[in-house]
């Protein structure tokens, strides 16, 4: 059983819930203003549901960040898996900006529809160095489906 790297574990969960941080710098007083005044689809979930849901996604995220940096920075294989991850974490980060800071649905669809993808390309490439790090992804990769299709219907209600 190896040990865990306590500072690297934190820091891994740190970096990604910063990503959360980042958005809600833009979501929550947008919430009861322009948010509020958008029609929502039949099936939107009651909006208590974002933040625990994301909190756990990100913590998942960090957790399987942290299995593979441990994995070490000196393979390709690595270091591409890691740049995915990276992508992917910025554009997470510039949803929020575009979608409740610029009032912008349909390139907020657009950024979320590549976000998807680069989820996607993550966990394929994370499967190569460590199927459970991989399998950490898969929550959050079906909550951006979600949140895509979410994305997409309000788009078509408010156009």
């Amino acid at each position: 059983m190896k040990t865990v790297q306590w500072r690297k574990l934190i820091f891994s969960i740190f970096l990604c819930q910063s990503a959360g941080v980042i958005g809600s710098f833009f979501t929550v007083s947008e919430i009861p203003t322009w948010y509020q005044m958008l029609v929502k689809p039949s099936f939107y979930p009651p909006r208590w549901v974002f933040g625990p849901v994301w909190i756990t996604l990100y913590t998942f995220m960090g957790i399987s960040l942290y299995r593979v940096l441990m994995k070490g920075s000196d393979t390709q294989k690595v270091r591409k898996a890691l740049y995915w991850f990276g992508a992917q974490l910025v554009l997470n980060s510039v949803w929020p900006i575009i979608f409740f800071g610029r009032h912008d649905l349909g390139a907020a669809l657009v950024a979320i529809i590549l976000l998807w993808g680069l989820i996607y390309l993550t966990i394929r490439k994370y499967y190569a160095l460590d199927r459970i790090a991989a399998y950490l992804l898969l929550p959050y990769l079906a909550w951006v489906f979600f949140a895509m299709y979410l994305n997409y219907s309000l788009w078509l209600l408010n156009r």
